[in-house]
């Protein structure tokens, strides 16, 4: 249950819920961590308590009921926060920018807004190429 970090690696308990063809899905244990953890309202894992996480392309075989750890490097996880966050964020700020030089202030401000649907439209499209990227992967347990 818990979640270890080495100089640049994020490794999680979790246990295999699903396994769909080459994919094998994670359920995430509750970390123990997050109540003393600085950072946890920006990562999202103390926000609910089951989180799942799919990983693709597994060399090993798994079986339901399974526990394993989940590993991700922190340059993965860091290009995932920025995808996901920081970049729909400045997206949504030159919008609201350059839309209210030329709008009105709550029509630059719905833009803003309604500019983040096609984004994370093309982000679910190009999911397949998220999933080669980030190199997440499954550690079986002795």
């Amino acid at each position: 249950m818990d979640s270890l970090v080495s100089h640049n690696t994020f490794i999680h308990s979790g246990t295999v819920s699903r396994i769909s063809g080459d994919a094998v899905i994670v359920s995430l244990d509750e970390n123990v961590h997050c109540d003393s953890c600085q950072i946890k309202s920006a990562c999202g894992m103390s926000e609910s308590r089951v989180k799942e996480v799919e990983v693709m392309n597994t060399d090993d075989s798994f079986s339901i009921h399974e526990t394993v750890n989940v590993m991700i490097k922190k340059e993965s996880a860091i290009k995932a926060v920025f995808w996901a966050y920081v970049f729909p964020f400045f997206l949504m700020l030159g919008v609201l920018l350059i839309a209210s030089g030329f709008l009105p202030e709550w029509l630059a401000g719905l833009l803003a807004l309604v500019v983040l649907l096609p984004y994370y439209i093309v982000l679910h499209y190009l999911d397949p190429f998220f999933k080669r990227t980030f190199n997440i992967s499954v550690i079986k347990l002795v």
